[in-house]
């Protein structure tokens, strides 16, 4: 008896996950289509490809039935035009195509040595932590630096100094340890501090790791009921509500856009074992929506007050960790022995605090972008900041306005509509799950 042509086909997409890149259906945006048989993490995957190559994620499909994963994102570059370099369409395809080789994070840092942070934040203290790692002749070649809710988190790749190899010398690695860890310790550490060196090749992608040591640390628990009260109108609008009939947890976020806001939010989501079934992604101009319908690992919804409260917490803080606050300050020169130390130390005593850090070194230049605010955490006086360019060289650093839009205050209205989002989506999983058929391509529309 012959197969039906399409259980054919069916047979064939269950074993080949199909990468599809459409650049004629959207008039301002490319569809990415993805189908695979579905697994823990597949979306994550998908996501973090298309926000490695620094591209806008304005809208998006979910859909899983039984075992396959389908999803549709409609992107764009950082200039907000379609996908025109073949390049990089070849690269999505190819790094989402089931033939690819395993990504590794420590690809381009191999030879290098991984240092991981955690502590209280402080005014000056990425300096200290420079300063330390110079004076130790620990050369950093890559670094990347968040701070939330007065804890930081740091990812650091050093070599030696001089021979320019590894660091892998167990005393030498116990030494920097600890005085990185009397570093972030200071005077007032009430919860610790935590250092601990990692091969490269075993790290995972430098941002998801970031976000599993600032999740590790609870930065997402505020530390006062004052400090909730008080930052309560700048927190996104999350909720989260139960289907028991259908036996899904929804969770409902209203924030300002932003690059990379949907990785951030999945890979919390992946990290703390709950899987999307159904999901859409919406922007108006700088503001968006995400809807997405998940269980745990176990099938399970979220089943307590408790717990859900928890998820709310760490999503708010997943979003808003890499929200830019303060002034984007770009460094480009050349590399040499003790510049990041003397470049923060500048700022510290110009009365600068950095507040996200992203280090870069290629060949013997070094690009680096800092965040940076007063002290107190408010927007640095125009007149500190000349004096610091002036001091570091006009010519090597330089004020970028141009940055990421930040986290738009939510109103009281806009937290209640948000609210009783999540509560009209207990209505409509039908119609949400026939509309990302319908654009995923799968079912053709009745009207």
């Amino acid at each position: 008896m012959e197969w039906p042509a399409c259980l054919d086909e069916f047979r064939s997409r269950m074993n080949t996950p199909r990468v599809v890149i459409d650049n004629a259906v959207c008039p301002t945006a490319t569809l990415v289509k993805l189908d695979s048989a579905r697994k823990h993490g597949v979306l994550l995957e998908a996501v973090q490809v298309l926000s490695d190559l620094d591209l806008s994620i304005n809208k998006g499909y979910i859909s899983s039935d039984g075992r396959w994963f389908m999803d549709v994102f409609h992107v764009t570059d950082h200039l907000g035009r379609k996908l025109a370099d073949d390049s990089v369409i070849s690269y999505i395809e190819h790094s989402l195509s089931p033939c690819a080789a395993p990504r590794s994070a420590a690809t381009a840092l191999d030879g290098l040595t991984a240092l991981e942070l955690t502590g209280t934040d402080r005014p000056g203290l990425l300096s200290e932590v420079f300063a330390v790692l110079a004076d130790l002749c620990c050369a950093v070649v890559e670094a990347k630096v968040w701070t939330h809710n007065g804890r930081i988190a740091a990812l650091i790749f050093v070599r030696d100094e001089d021979s320019g190899t590894p660091i892998d010398d167990p005393h030498r690695i116990r030494r920097v340890e600890a005085r990185l860890r009397h570093v972030l310790k200071g005077d007032h550490d009430v919860r610790g501090a935590k250092t601990a060196a990692v091969p490269s090749p075993s790290l995972t992608h430098s941002d998801r790791r970031l976000h599993q040591l600032m999740f590790a640390d609870r930065d997402y628990e505020r530390v006062s009921s004052a400090e909730t009260a008080s930052s309560s109108s700048s927190q996104p609008s999350v909720s989260v509500q139960n289907w028991i009939e259908r036996g899904y947890s929804i969770v409902n976020i209203q924030c300002g856009d932003r690059p990379k806001l949907l990785f951030d939010i999945v890979c919390t989501l992946t990290d703390m074992d709950y899987v999307v079934f159904h999901g859409t992604i919406d922007t108006n101009a700088d503001r968006a929506h995400q809807e997405f319908y998940i269980r745990h690992l176990d099938g399970s919804p979220i089943s307590s007050e408790a717990e859900r409260q928890r998820v709310i917490q760490c999503l708010q803080a997943a979003i808003e960790r890499r929200a830019s606050e303060g002034l984007r300050l770009e460094l480009h020169t050349v590399d040499r022995r003790g510049l990041l130390a003397d470049v923060t130390r500048t700022f510290r005593e110009n009365g600068l605090s950095v507040t996200r850090a992203d280090v870069s070194t290629k060949g013997q230049m070094a690009t680096n972008v800092f965040y940076v605010t007063d002290a107190a955490g408010h927007p640095a006086d125009p007149k500190m900041i000349d004096s610091v360019i002036e001091r570091i060289g006009v010519e090597s650093l330089k004020v970028n306005d141009d940055r990421p839009r930040p986290i738009c205050k939510t109103s009281p209205a806009g937290r209640h509509e948000a609210a009783a989002g999540g509560g009209a989506a207990l209505l409509y999983l039908g119609s949400l799950v026939k509309r990302n058929l319908y654009n995923l391509g799968l079912i053709r529309s009745c009207s």
